[in-house]
């Protein structure tokens, strides 16, 4: 069956030219970015064990993910944690099969256990995180959906994506995985939890870091703003090999030595100390947030890379749109594509698949058209390699 992959025109000023352009990045230990990477890895961890018991991924969604925030009594040289950080799994699973019960609790929690670990460095998991998992039985109407021959879509949705990544967005992103993957190895004090903003105007990028630091790495406020000066000036480094334009940078601006206030924690997450996240209300599929882009609503993590187009199409409309970036050499400046589902139809029949090409300078759209064309087709042709490139790490969904 011939699918409907329309493309046109995008008729826009490319995001390079436009004046004005903000982006924001949520850091690996930011509550939201926890409470999606929790809800990423227990689906995961369901979707081996569906795999390994009976050769294909059951239905699940586990995309409610709750991250309930701690109290704790930071100050330099250590403080301690007073009230544990709370993580309730909440979502839908296949929890018996043919009358056996699956171990799929400890499964979850196991996986949200080992999750929260291996981002929060300073973070004592076993005594300062508590876990929940009120996961439950899914829809008898969605699951009789998802056990059809052909993978049904269990929902009418629709997915997004963009590409290139701009300047500024790629600063963004990238500064992010600086400091947290990176420059956090070299400079004890410095947390997981870290947000970058970036605003562009004209030509000059100026980028806002919240980055929370480890109280026990410190022992005053001299050797806190000495830190704070290091991740300034290493980020500094960093920004001046990713772009050409005037990059300035700001870090923890809510600082007020005179009043004692730092951005002090115990364990480098503000969630230590009430501040709470949600799956969703974070960075989108392509790691980012980006009002100047068109932008699904839809959370991805979490959610049944099988079947589930809110996860499904979100993924694919990125990397359609970065293909043809890819493969029309240097002819097409950006791109926007979106793609809109129904349910109980075909995940690889949409309803629509609609591209929007802003062709280089002197170039036609037709001359473009036949190849992007081509590449949706085959991405959709392909669709069912997503599970298995999300269970291999090779796609991520914040």
């Amino acid at each position: 069956m011939a699918r409907n992959v329309q493309v046109e025109p995008l008729r826009t000023v490319h995001i390079e030219d436009q004046e004005v352009e903000l982006v924001e990045r949520k850091g690996l230990g930011h509550p939201d970015s926890i409470a999606d990477g929790v809800s990423e890895s227990v689906s995961r961890a369901l979707s081996r064990l569906y795999l390994d018991e009976f050769g294909k991924i059951l239905h699940h969604n586990t995309d409610e993910t709750q991250v309930v925030g701690g109290a704790s009594e930071p100050k330099f040289g250590g403080g301690k944690v007073l009230q544990p950080i709370y993580i309730l799994l909440v979502g839908r699973a296949t929890t018996s099969v043919d009358g056996e019960k699956l171990p799929y609790r400890d499964v979850a929690i196991e996986a949200a256990r080992k999750y929260v670990g291996s981002v929060c460095a300073h973070l004592d998991v076993a005594r300062q995180v508590e876990f929940d998992c009120r996961i439950g039985q899914g829809s008898v109407d969605l699951r009789g959906v998802f056990d059809q021959k052909q993978v049904l879509a269990n929902d009418t949705s629709f997915g997004v994506g963009f590409a290139p990544l701009s300047d500024t967005e790629r600063l963004v992103l990238e500064s992010e995985r600086f400091l947290t993957l990176k420059l956090k190895k070299k400079v004890p004090a410095l947390g997981e939890d870290v947000k970058v903003m970036g605003y562009r105007q004209g030509q000059k990028i100026h980028l806002t870091v919240a980055a929370a630091l480890v109280d026990r790495e410190m022992k005053d406020a001299k050797e806190y703003a000495a830190v704070c000066e290091e991740i300034h000036d290493r980020l500094a480094d960093q920004t001046a090999k990713l772009t050409r334009r005037e990059v300035t940078i700001d870090v923890n601006t809510a600082d007020d030595p005179e009043l004692g206030r730092y951005y002090l924690t115990v364990t480098g997450c503000s969630m230590e100390a009430g501040d709470d996240g949600s799956v969703g209300r974070g960075n989108r599929a392509n790691g980012l947030i980006t009002p100047c882009r068109p932008m699904s609503l839809e959370a991805s993590a979490g959610k049944n890379p099988v079947n589930h187009v809110g996860k499904i199409y979100n993924i694919l409309g990125n990397l359609v749109a970065q293909q043809i970036v890819q493969e029309t050499g240097g002819d097409v400046k950006e791109v926007h594509v979106r793609i809109l589902s129904q349910i109980g139809k075909p995940v690889d029949q949409p309803q629509v698949a609609s591209i929007q090409v802003l062709p280089a300078d002197g170039v036609r759209l037709s001359a473009v058209k036949p190849r992007a064309q081509a590449i949706a087709e085959s991405a959709f042709d392909q669709i069912d390699t997503i599970p298995r490139r999300l269970l291999t790490d090779k796609i991520t969904v914040f």
